[in-house]
C-alpha cells in the first residue's frame, strides 16, 4: 500500500514538472513572438522614418522650396536648357514679378555671399541654368537675402549641405512666388562640395527663394528631377564647414544649426 501511495505521489509530481516544463516553454515561446514583434515593429519604424526623411530633406511646412534626402536612387533628369512649354499647364507657370530667365542666358554672375561675417566668393551659371541665375541676381540686387537666415543643417555622409534664404527664417516658402523649371540637374546624383543648388517642393516648378550649399560631396536622388545647380562658391567654403562644425541642434544629423546662421549680404556683378 506504502508502495502503491510513493508511485502515486511520483507520479504526480512528474506530472507537475512535466506541467511546469511545458508552462515554461510557452513562456518562452510567447517571449520570442513578442520579442520578434518588436524587433519587426522597430525595423518597419526605421523604414518609415528614413522614408520621411527621403521625401522630408529640405521640405518647408508648405511643401514648396524643398530638396531631398540622398537615400533614393539617381534618375534621368531634365536637360539644363529646359523651359516652359508654349502653352503651360496651371503648375508649369512661373508666379508674378519671377525675372524672366533672358536677363541671365549667357551670362556668368560673380559676388560675395557673407555668413556670420564670412564671406564667400560665388559665381552663378546663366548658360547652363538661366532661369535659377536670373532669379538669384534678381533676388540678390532686391537685396532680399540680406538678414534671412540659414535654417537647416546636415551632416551626414554624402550628405552634408547647408540651406538658406526661406522668407521667415523657419523652412516655409513663399507661395507667392515660385519658379521653374529644374534646370542643370545632374543625371547621376552628384552634388561636389562647392555646389550651389536651389531648394524645391515636389514639382518642377516649385523652386523658390531658398538654396543651399553643399560643403562635403553629396549624392541626392533625382527620382523626381533633381535640384538645379545654379552655380558654386570659388572661394571662402570654409565659412561653411565653419557653422558644420558647431553640430546640430540635440546632436540630430538634420535639423537647425547649434550656432544661429545669418546671411549678412549677398551681391552679384
Amino acid at each position: 500500500m506504502a508502495s502503491s501511495k510513493k508511485t502515486s505521489r511520483e507520479a504526480k509530481a512528474r506530472v507537475a514538472r512535466m506541467e511546469a516544463n511545458q508552462a515554461m516553454y510557452q513562456e518562452q515561446v510567447q517571449r520570442r513572438k513578442r520579442d520578434n514583434l518588436v524587433a519587426i515593429i522597430a525595423i518597419l519604424a526605421a523604414v518609415a522614418i528614413a522614408s520621411v526623411l527621403a521625401l522630408t530633406v529640405f521640405a518647408p511646412k508648405d511643401g514648396t522650396d524643398a530638396a531631398a534626402d540622398s537615400t533614393a536612387t539617381p534618375t534621368a533628369t531634365a536637360s539644363a536648357d529646359a523651359t516652359p512649354s508654349a502653352t503651360p499647364s496651371a503648375q508649369e507657370t512661373n508666379s508674378a514679378g519671377v525675372a524672366s530667365a533672358d536677363t541671365a542666358k549667357g551670362k556668368t554672375f560673380t559676388g560675395t555671399l557673407t555668413l556670420n561675417g564670412q564671406p564667400m566668393g560665388v559665381e552663378l551659371d546663366g548658360t547652363k541654368a538661366p532661369q535659377a541665375a536670373a532669379v538669384f541676381k534678381q533676388l540678390a540686387d532686391e537685396g532680399f537675402m540680406t538678414g534671412k537666415s540659414c535654417h537647416r543643417l546636415t551632416n551626414s555622409p554624402d550628405f552634408e549641405l547647408l540651406q538658406c534664404g526661406s522668407l521667415k527664417g523657419d523652412g516655409n516658402g513663399d507661395p507667392s512666388f515660385q519658379w521653374g523649371p529644374v534646370e542643370n540637374s545632374p543625371a547621376d546624383g552628384k552634388y561636389p562640395a562647392g555646389t550651389i543648388a536651389v531648394a524645391r517642393g515636389n514639382g518642377t516648378y516649385t523652386n523658390g527663394t531658398q538654396f543651399f550649399i553643399t560643403y562635403g560631396d553629396t549624392t541626392l536622388p533625382q527620382d523626381t528631377g533633381g535640384y538645379t545647380i545654379v552655380g558654386k562658391v570659388t572661394s571662402g567654403l570654409d565659412a561653411v564647414k565653419d557653422i558644420a562644425a558647431g553640430g546640430i541642434e540635440g546632436g540630430a544629423s538634420d535639423g537647425a544649426p547649434t550656432t544661429k546662421v545669418t546671411i549678412d549680404s549677398f551681391q552679384l556683378n
